[in-house]
């Protein structure tokens, strides 16, 4: 036999739960042609994996590169944590359909719930299209460093068919619900992924206004969820009420009819399930219910983030404790490295000390959650570790302490705040959410968040802390987490040709130095189009991620290879 690539010698863990064992993985026209022993079968190339760990490539269901895959087609991050395949259209907002003259307005509702940079926006994205079969052409003329598929986000369709009534929330009529109904065929018959919809208050326009849909009534959902019953293809995926805990008995509330409704409809439905500090046990129900929902007929997925979900804080954010001092505000059109140089003078600390902030200085009655970050990045620290327990050891002023704190590394230091996954200052309850037999792996927010969160990285994370590196608690094993990554994210979504080692399946694949996988601390940089900023985060010990069988990455670094594509969910029969 001839190959393009034989992978030799590695330890396959193949995402199907099995236990990793030593052999090879031959790849051919795209597709994995053979495992286990190739001997001495001619290989275009060969890669020695001898020691190193081989996995299927990691599946992200849960990202926001919507406009970012318009303009870039290397989508960074996601592509340096090992993963080859994304989903986009999350939490009910996108960019199609769209009517000529709302484009500023989902540009602003993408700003505001997501926190993509708005000038980005309107810069970067080249409008081709207007209905939604049109937005995936033009995704399918692109190419990317690995395949990417989307949902039909509500906020998006509401406004196409409603205008400023559905913009603005207002109740849908029955001719309303028909049309986006109609939308919705349109989209599925094009390869839509699914539906996409938010129900949390907290997701907000740059106006302040809700994403439409947010108060959509029961009629409304089921009317557009039966489509995709009607279509048997596709997932109905929730941003749910009470998410970021303003409302801590919306998710049992919303949990009853996203129950009724796939049994209805006969699809999955998914929806964000994250521990809240006003009902720190909460989400230990909504695991049960979910569970007791799957005997009753429906497929309820809890979709889990793989660690606290919190902001981040520094010199390199928009938002930290001294950003709206007077003295410190001064500076900010400063370079960098002189803005750290100046903060480093005694007296100018002394003066922003003294100073009264606005409304970032609430950041400062949060120092029993505040947390330097360190490189590697700890995202699971102690009680110990905050900036109130050093102080009261140091017998310092908390606020003085975050000050010169703020200033290590280079003044690139940076804290986590977890404001959500984190109420008793340990990761085991995220530990238990990821076991759940219902869990789906997410909330990643690739492409998303980039003034204040960086959570694209949590594939790394999952080797690196989760399998090798945890301290505090039980670590999970490597063949289950890569499980939780690959077949079972991508089965959920219907992407069955992909997610497992197995002969036949799509040649996606990452070989990685476990002993030596290491993850970097978030920077912040400036590449969007109009010199937008975000986070970036890197990883250390991927030595390749193939996607259908070419090399994306080589040894952490891009190689350039686009061989990525759009992917089109395939209709039944």
């Amino acid at each position: 036999m001839s190959y393009d690539l034989v992978i030799r010698g590695g330890m396959l863990v193949d995402g199907t739960g099995a236990a990793p064992r030593r052999g090879d993985v031959a790849l051919a026209d795209g597709r994995i042609a053979a495992l286990g022993d190739c001997g001495a079968a001619h290989a275009k190339r060969s890669i020695d994996a001898e020691g190193l760990v081989v996995t299927p490539g990691f599946v992200d269901i849960h990202t926001h590169y919507d406009g970012q895959a318009t303009w870039d087609s290397q989508l960074a991050p996601s592509c340096y944590h090992g993963v080859t395949s994304v989903v986009v259209g999350n939490c009910g907002v996108g960019f199609a359909p769209v009517r000529p003259g709302q484009q500023g307005f989902l540009v602003e509702l993408m700003e505001g719930v997501e926190d993509i940079p708005g000038a980005a926006l309107h810069e970067g994205i080249c409008w081709e299209w207007e209905s939604f079969p049109e937005f995936l052409d033009a995704l399918e003329r692109r190419r990317f460093s690995m395949d990417l598929g989307t949902q039909l986000p509500h906020g998006a369709l509401r406004t196409y068919v409603m205008g400023e009534r559905g913009a603005q929330n207002q109740p849908a009529t029955a001719e309303d619900i028909a049309a986006m109904a109609a939308l919705v065929r349109e989209g599925m018959d094009a390869g839509a992924l699914g539906f996409s919809t938010s129900r949390t208050i907290a997701h907000r326009a740059i106006s302040g206004e809700p994403v439409p849909g947010t108060f959509a009534a029961e009629d409304e959902l089921f009317g557009i969820g039966r489509v995709l019953g009607e279509c048997g293809a596709g997932i109905f995926e929730v941003a749910g009420a009470g998410a970021a805990g303003e409302d801590v008995a919306a998710p049992a509330r919303e949990l009853d009819w996203m129950v009724r409704l796939s049994r209805e409809i006969r699809r999955p439905v998914t929806f964000a399930l994250l521990q809240v500090d006003a009902a720190p046990d909460l989400w230990r129900e909504l695991l049960r219910r979910s569970a007791a929902a799957a005997e009753q007929g429906a497929e309820i997925f809890p979709q889990v983030a793989g660690r606290p979900f919190g902001l981040l804080i520094g010199h390199q954010t928009e938002l930290h404790p001294f950003s709206d001092r007077p003295s410190y505000a001064a500076l900010l059109k400063l370079p960098f490295d002189e803005r750290i140089r100046r903060l480093r003078n005694p007296e100018l600390k002394r003066r922003i000390l003294s100073e009264e902030g606005g409304g970032a200085s609430a950041l400062l009655t949060q120092m029993q959650k505040t947390f330097p970050m360190g490189d590697p990045p700890n995202y699971e620290p102690s009680y110990e570790d905050s900036i109130e327990a050093q102080a009261k050891r140091s017998g310092r002023d908390p606020i003085e302490l975050l000050y010169d704190r703020m200033l290590e590394r280079d003044g690139r230091e940076l804290l986590l705040l977890p404001a959500l996954n984190y109420s008793a200052l340990c990761a085991e309850p995220i530990r238990e959410m990821m076991q759940h037999p219902r869990a789906a792996l997410g909330l990643g927010d690739g492409g998303a968040h980039c003034g204040m969160i960086c959570d694209a990285s949590i594939q790394t994370f999952m080797l690196t802390h989760w399998v090798k590196g945890r301290t505090r608690g039980p670590r999970l094993p490597l063949e289950f987490a890569v499980k939780r990554m690959t077949k079972d994210t991508a089965d959920l979504y219907g992407l069955c040709d992909r997610g497992t080692l197995e002969v036949g399946k799509k040649a996606d694949v990452n070989v990685i130095d476990l002993d030596s996988l290491r993850l970097e601390p978030p920077e912040m940089i400036f590449d969007l189009p109009a010199g937008g900023r975000r986070f970036m985060q890197r990883a250390r010990g991927y030595r390749h991620t193939i996607v259908s069988g070419e090399i994306t990455i080589e040894n952490d670094e891009f190689t350039g290879a686009l061989p990525g594509r759009l992917l089109r969910h395939p209709r039944p029969g």
